[in-house]
């Protein structure tokens, strides 16, 4: 099965073919302003440098959130698009969970993405990959506070591109396979019902009270 992943939501720009659980290629570019130029032709790159065309594609991973509005929604219409288009099946993955794939020594791992205003997208994972905090928009000092309430902070790597008062921080070294693994066997969703997912509102969306 030959698996097309795109993830436009946040520092990276990353777009991998797939078969199988087999990586043949993953581009990997920092994100820009220019996203919605770029991701088409970084598609067809990927494709032409293993001597595959799009139309062999049988399934598509997208990270759908949080982090970058505009990222998000780039990212998912692309993917949406073409699963459409090529009638194939479609999956859905967190941008959070797709950063905690970075391997860690220790029992817990949160990755954390800047919200701005004190506050984060964030989650929690055992070292089994399990969740034990869901993906959610929270202020930094609500989550050190449920967080240690689960464990110790040092029994905690915080994984992010960004740098953050207070904690210590680890640059995501992501590691795909799990997430390919995971989403080959079942027969993802229907294209129509895939939708970013923000977790939290848009500035617009907050000034009218929506």
């Amino acid at each position: 099965m030959i698996t097309l992943f795109i993830d436009t939501c946040h520092y990276n720009l990353m777009v991998g073919v797939y078969r199988d659980e087999e990586e043949l290629v993953l581009l990997n570019e920092k994100n820009d302003n220019h996203l919605s130029e770029r991701l088409l032709p970084l598609i067809e790159k990927a494709f032409n440098r293993v001597a595959l065309d799009i139309n062999d594609t049988e399934n598509i991973i997208v990270a759908n959130g949080p982090g970058s509005f505009t990222g998000v929604r780039i990212g998912v219409t692309v993917a949406k698009t073409l699963a459409y288009s090529l009638g194939c099946k479609i999956h859905t993955v967190s941008e959070l969970e797709i950063m905690a794939t970075t391997p860690t020594s220790t029992e817990y791992i949160v990755p954390l993405i800047d919200a701005r205003r004190d506050a984060v997208y964030a989650a929690m994972y055992s070292s089994n990959s399990n969740t034990v905090i869901t993906d959610r928009y929270i202020s930094l000092n609500k989550l050190l506070d449920k967080v240690k309430e689960i464990t110790s902070i040092d029994q905690v790597t915080f994984v992010s591109y960004e740098q953050f008062d207070g904690i210590v921080t680890t640059v995501p070294k992501i590691d795909l396979s799990s997430i390919i693994c995971d989403n080959l066997d079942d027969d993802g969703v229907l294209c129509h019902l895939v939708n970013p997912n923000y977790l939290k509102k848009t500035e617009a969306e907050e000034k009218l009270g929506v």
